[in-house]
């Protein structure tokens, strides 16, 4: 009976567990590793609201949707507003353009690969279909096409470096896995144990069998071919003269048996150039290494998401850094970890879930002013400050500004277009390509482009409906201060900062030229270029 009555007593405590939330779960885990830490206090309505309207929509609220939000007693009004924002059209938009920026590190652009993002994130399609379709896209599906962009890409030839087949190979493993395996190419990692040069030679056994292929009347993108595959590829290491071979390989997986054909059997369908048509083999070792990678049945593969989604979400992953997954650089937080690749399979890969939970946590929610006596920043016992990458920061700008409609009405060729404005804060507050975004980076050329760049400060004269002339039409001080501060930083000044612009006003000689350096004041103040 001992046995019974045990089970019997367990039930209420895994039936609450059960019933728990992902998002409690979470609060309960990151309040149990803190133990005697204090943790920040929540964040303000201003703050909180600021932060997922940036993380979720690509652009800070306005003034009016600010308002609203502040002056709202409801007690739910946060959970309201995170799935109003989950079911806006511009969540998936805003999810592509940090998915590009994540997995592409600003190598560039291309039309089709942004369709296919938004298209994927607009479905909620499963990250491992994504997956799957980034590291073995099908050339002749039109709608997936655009997939093709992760692979081609790290394919161009720049400068005059040979096609980069190894750096294909390291950002498979670094992207998918959350292990950078590039040390490992000529011989054992030589400070990670873990990573052998088995690991990078299978999965170069795979992607260096590619070459690039320009757009034809059926694949509208540059695609690769593979080659044919009929033996296993020979290497070895440097610091020995005893040869290797191995096939196809995930990286800490089983080798891939290369089926034998007989000649021109090896094609289901074959290529032919002339026709464009990619053709199909009949043993492809993109598809084995996608097949075998992304899937439940790989934990790195389950873990690395989690730990980039809550890197996203919280400004620093469970694993840091983010590609160096191995025994000796365990998790801040395994259990977290574990539970968040556990769930995330469990819902079947499903990512909006996922931050939606996340972003319903207290640790999300919390202030970015450190609970007395400091944090280590591992234990996330504050609001970690963010960067905004550029697109949203121009977003940001001109919504901000007043200016957004008339530049998106100009031409191209216009120094104030809107595709003027995207190339100024590219080069301004971008990282250069190939160099991954994952911190606040304060550089000489970005304090430049506030101080002195022409197109900015444009964007601070008065004209008809912007917010210059708003702010100018108000006339009191403290209406200004307040219009002002709620459009750009969605929060009402202080009382001091009230002061401080009064102050300011009164000093200048014309009250035009002093609310444009006021909005210039704030648009670069440090308070409006992070996501706190």
């Amino acid at each position: 009976m001992r046995p019974i009555i045990f089970i019997c007593a367990l039930l209420p405590v895994l039936a609450g567990w059960a019933a728990e939330s992902l998002s409690q779960r979470i609060d309960k885990l990151i309040a149990a590793k803190a133990g005697r830490q204090p943790l920040a206090e929540p964040a303000s309505d201003s703050e909180f609201l600021r932060r997922v309207y940036l993380d979720f929509t690509g652009q800070i609220p306005t003034a009016e949707g600010a308002r609203k939000f502040l002056a709202n007693p409801s007690a739910d009004k946060r959970a309201k507003l995170i799935d109003q924002l989950f079911a806006d059209a511009r969540w998936a938009e805003t999810m592509a353009d940090r998915f590009h920026v994540l997995l592409m590190e600003r190598r560039g652009e291309e039309e089709e690969w942004r369709k296919w993002l938004v298209a994927s994130f607009k479905a909620n399609k499963p990250w491992d279909a994504m997956a799957r379709e980034m590291l073995a896209p099908e050339g002749t599906d039109a709608a997936k096409a655009g997939a093709w962009f992760f692979i081609t890409k790290r394919l161009e030839k720049y400068g005059q470096n040979p096609t980069d087949h190894p750096g294909l190979t390291r950002d498979v493993g670094r992207m998918f896995m959350g292990v950078d395996l590039q040390c490992a190419q000529c011989h054992r990692h030589l400070t990670v144990k873990d990573y052998k040069q088995l690991d990078f030679q299978g999965l170069y056994a795979a992607y260096s069998n590619l070459r690039l292929q320009n757009p034809n009347d059926t694949i509208k993108v540059k695609w690769a071919m593979e080659s044919l595959l009929k033996k296993e590829m020979e290497f070895g290491s440097v610091f020995s003269e005893t040869k290797k071979t191995t096939g196809p390989r995930v990286p800490f997986g089983v080798p891939i048996t290369i089926p034998e054909f007989k000649k021109g059997e090896e094609w289901a369908v074959k290529p032919d150039k002339k026709k464009g048509v990619s053709g199909r083999l009949k043993f492809s070792p993109l598809r084995e290494i996608a097949t075998r990678m992304a899937t439940p049945e790989n934990p790195y593969f389950a873990r690395n998401i989690a730990n980039r989604a809550w890197f996203l979400m919280m400004g620093r992953g469970l694993i840091e850094p983010l590609d160096l997954t191995h025994t000796k650089n365990p998790p801040s937080h395994p259990e977290l970890l574990d539970l968040l690749a556990k769930e995330l399979v469990a819902h079947k890969f499903d990512l909006k879930w996922l931050f939606r939970e996340l972003a319903r946590t207290q640790t999300y929610q919390r202030s970015s002013v450190l609970p007395k006596g400091g944090a280590p920043e591992h234990l996330f016992a504050s609001a970690k400050e963010r960067p905004i990458a550029a697109e949203p920061l121009l977003r940001s700008v001109l919504l901000a500004t007043g200016e957004r409609d008339r530049v998106t009405k100009l031409d191209e060729e216009d120094a104030h277009s809107l595709k003027s404005f995207g190339d100024l804060f590219q080069g301004a507050f971008a990282n250069a390509p190939r160099e991954p975004e994952l911190a606040v980076t304060p550089t000489l050329k970005a304090a430049l482009f506030l101080r002195n760049n022409e197109a900015l400060l444009w964007l601070v004269q008065r004209r008809e409906g912007n917010l210059v002339d708003r702010l100018i039409k108000l006339k009191e001080p403290a209406k200004i201060a307040n219009e002002a501060f709620l459009t750009l930083l969605a929060r009402n000044p202080s009382d001091a900062e009230r002061a401080m612009v009064k102050s300011f006003l009164q000093k200048q000689p014309t009250l035009q030229n002093a609310v444009g350096d006021l909005v210039w004041a704030l648009l670069s103040s440090t308070e409006f270029f992070v996501n706190h």
